[in-house]
């Protein structure tokens, strides 16, 4: 077995080992009766976080209460992290050079059933309800979406994996390179494995979701509730966390944005529609403002944004206004 390839199995022993003390995987939650949100954060061994006042909120649409004791997992994670973790030593310390491909697969095999365990958990929780209810909407699911964000009536629910599952993901992308290199051409490997590293790492530093296009007729502004219909003075919020809030007017998403519903430290990126291209997301550092009074924007808005001053100043040589940049506009 090649060095590398033992130091690869090392590696993803001693972080399914962290994964023991990390959350796995996290849900939150959040509507205006709690603009702070509410989180559920899954550990290996058991769920942490506002579980109470969750447990509070599904009883009146039916939902079933969650309790650790309810999840077999809770009882067996521990076990199969750690039997992973001493299955690696053993093939490094061995040097099973040939075992390596089996012992991905095994584990590509647990993430797949764990995968499956996890929406079937989501599934069950979100359709078996209380037909005696308090709050009961005919066709209605609360299944929390697997990953990403998905609304459910006023509560926006987002999930994606924590510190631990992306440790776990990371300790599967080095076997990955390990096997290559234990089963793949010999005259490819040492080429190869560097960009096989290289692009693990950048698909894990870049995980969080891009912003969400605007669709007129469709989409509701965040801010007034109004529903966006001119798409030429829309806008939209991209946090950290990959979630899109979206805008029929500038002049909504800066009131937002102000509000400080979402942390400074959690908003990834502001996007403006183009006034002479509507369908395309301007990024605020790449867009061009003008704000004029014969601007019409929906909520009485009266700036616009461009993709080039060019542009600008054909429509400002229309109807005036002054270049304004979005730091001028939002403090």
């Amino acid at each position: 077995m090649r060095k590398i390839s033992r130091l690869l199995l090392l590696l993803s022993a001693a972080q399914l080992l962290a994964v023991l003390f990390l959350p796995i995987w996290r849900i939150e939650l959040d509507a205006p009766q709690y603009p702070e949100g509410l989180a559920l954060s899954i550990h290996a061994d058991g769920l942490k976080g506002d579980v109470e006042i969750i447990n509070g909120l599904n009883h009146y649409i039916g939902m079933k209460t969650l309790h650790n004791e309810d999840f077999w997992e809770f009882r067996a994670l521990p076990y199969i992290l750690i039997g992973f973790s001493v299955l690696f030593l053993l093939t490094a310390a061995f040097k099973w050079g040939r075992a390596v491909p089996a012992v991905f697969l095994l584990f590509v095999l647990f993430g797949v059933l764990a995968i499956y365990d996890f929406w079937r958990w989501e599934y069950d929780y979100g359709h078996n309800l209380d037909p005696n209810a308090a709050i009961k909407v005919p066709g209605m699911a609360y299944q929390p979406p697997l990953i990403g964000f998905k609304q459910l009536l006023n509560f926006g629910a987002y999930s994606i994996p924590d510190a631990g599952g992306w440790l776990v993901i990371a300790a599967g992308v080095w076997l990955l390179v390990a096997a290559y290199l234990e089963w793949g051409p010999r005259s490819a490997r040492e080429k190869t494995v560097a960009a096989v590293a290289s692009l693990a790492i950048l698909g894990l530093s870049s995980c969080s979701q891009g912003v969400e296009q605007i669709t007129a007729g469709r989409d509701v502004c965040h801010s007034c509730k109004m529903g966006i219909s001119d798409k030429k003075y829309s806008a939209a919020l991209l946090t950290t966390k990959g979630r899109t809030y979206k805008f029929d007017d500038i002049v909504c998403l800066s009131e937002f944005v102000k509000s400080d519903f979402i942390p400074k430290t959690e908003q990834k990126e502001v996007f403006f529609s183009d006034f002479s291209d509507p369908d395309r997301l301007l990024p605020s550092g790449e867009a061009f403002l003008l704000e004029s009074p014969s601007l019409k924007g929906p909520m009485r808005g009266h700036v616009a944004a461009f993709s080039d001053l060019e542009s600008l100043r054909e429509v400002q040589a229309q109807l005036e206004g002054e270049v304004r940049r979005w730091k001028d506009i939002v403090e």
